[in-house]
């Protein structure tokens, strides 16, 4: 069964359709994957085997009977420990939840389960969910794919490690300023940003609650749509037939290529060149009102953060990663009459990017300008630390801010993405343009 190691979720479900593997034996070797691995407990924060076994032959017995719940049901997938799980310990990655256990689960993962998934564990994080680089010393930093003396990404750090070393077939993780597509594009995965709102997010530890949004990080983009699916309770768009001939797609100069490292600006014109060859139509653009929404940043994340964590936080602030606390403490000097007023503004720069970009089926960009930093550089340099982490989100960053569909796909350069954006509630078409693209890049 390891030969199903590296298959992806779609592959895994026509196979169990066809009665050609097991979801119990599936499972099961997952499981058994998982514990043999070294890295294991820098990956997955705690497993939940007994519920695994159990979905998986629930699965089993609907394959033999010929009633399956849908193309994912028996194919195990982990899931970002801010998500909560019934009776199993949600920790979000902090020592401020050490030993939280909710007594039910995330819509998200009920409506997975519904669906079939088998819940194979919860996967470690961004303290809180507030980091795009990975990098958690209080509880643990997942090894990064393409170099162990870097950092994965996050904030879904351990999601997307754990599928791409292949310890689970799909992950969810969630994505407040980058957190699912930075550690895909690192980790060499496809990571699908969803519109606020379209994914629920109850029974998720919140962080900014009005840019919080839940998404799969995944294979291929078949298995992002699938995944989107099953997580909404919904079906999957059809994506056969997608190209690229005659698509329209803009290419965002405004702030995306600032201060770029040579490996993402290199990887991106190639990935340019194969879609351009595939029979797309690229469109070089700016765009001023990205800047402008960029610069908004400040007075809008961090103060709705700390305003959901400051008394938990600050009832035991020794317990937080420093450069952390700072960040959210950071909320602390903000203003209400500003907060308002910077979104008013972002709703007016909305607009106006959904103006401009109007006639384009999606607008591209480097996922991230630079490649994951070095671990110990980071431990050892607040400043570096602090600059890092704002470059590493200022691309994906864009999505969150404008209220747009994201997806990014892997270049075929070592931790490079490259980052389709598309209107809020486009995810359909998103994928189709994603799976036909995909096509190109390969």
């Amino acid at each position: 069964m390891d030969e199903w190691a590296g298959t992806s979720a779609a592959e895994l479900g026509r196979a169990i359709d066809a009665g050609r593997i097991d979801p119990v034996e599936l499972a099961a070797t997952v499981l058994d994957r998982v514990r043999a691995h070294p890295e294991a407990g820098r990956i997955y924060a705690r497993m939940t085997e007994d519920r695994a076994l159990a979905e998986a032959q629930a699965a089993q017995a609907r394959a033999r009977a010929g009633r399956r719940l849908g193309p994912l049901d028996g194919v195990p997938v982990s899931w970002k420990d801010n998500v909560d799980t019934a009776g199993v310990a949600t920790e979000a990655g902090s020592a401020l939840l050490s030993g939280r256990v909710p007594a039910r689960d995330a819509e998200v993962l009920r409506n997975a389960t519904a669906q079939g998934l088998v819940c194979l564990g919860k996967t470690h994080l961004s303290e809180l969910a507030f980091s795009g680089l990975g990098l958690n010393p209080v509880t643990a930093t997942p090894p990064n794919v393409n170099d162990p003396d870097a950092v994965p990404g996050g904030s879904s750090s351990g999601a997307a490690v754990s599928v791409a070393l292949g310890l689970a077939a799909a992950a969810v993780g969630s994505d407040t300023g980058g957190s699912v597509r930075i550690p895909a594009a690192w980790n060499d995965l496809v990571g699908l940003k969803t519109s606020a709102g379209r994914v629920s997010c109850t029974g998720v530890v919140p962080l900014v609650e009005s840019f919080d949004t839940m998404g799969p990080l995944t294979r291929n983009v078949e298995d992002a749509a699938l995944m989107l699916a099953a997580m909404e309770g919904g079906r999957a768009p059809d994506l056969r037939g997608a190209t690229l001939a005659g698509a329209r797609i803009a290419v965002l100069e405004t702030v995306a290529f600032d201060g770029i490292e040579d490996a993402p600006a290199n990887a991106f014109d190639a990935a340019a060149e194969k879609l351009s060859g595939a029979g797309a139509r690229l469109e070089r653009i700016a765009v001023p009102e990205v800047a402008r929404a960029l610069a908004l940043s400040p007075i809008l994340f961090t103060p709705e953060a700390w305003g959901i964590w400051r008394e938990v936080i600050e009832a035991a602030p020794d317990r937080m990663f420093p450069p952390i606390l700072e960040r959210f403490r950071s909320g602390a000097e903000a203003r209400a009459h500003d907060f308002v007023a910077g979104w008013r503004q972002l709703h007016a720069l909305r607009a106006a990017w959904a103006d401009r970009v109007a006639a384009y089926d999606a607008v591209i960009l480097p996922t991230a300008p630079i490649l994951p930093p070095p671990v110990e550089r980071l431990l050892a340099d607040r400043e570096y630390y602090v600059q890092a982490n704002l470059m590493t989100l200022r691309n994906t960053r864009i999505g969150n801010l404008l209220g747009l569909s994201a997806l990014t796909l892997p270049s075929g350069v070592p931790s490079c993405g490259v980052m389709f954006l598309g209107p809020a509630g486009g995810e359909e078409r998103l994928l189709r343009l994603g799976a036909a693209a995909e096509r190109a890049l390969a």
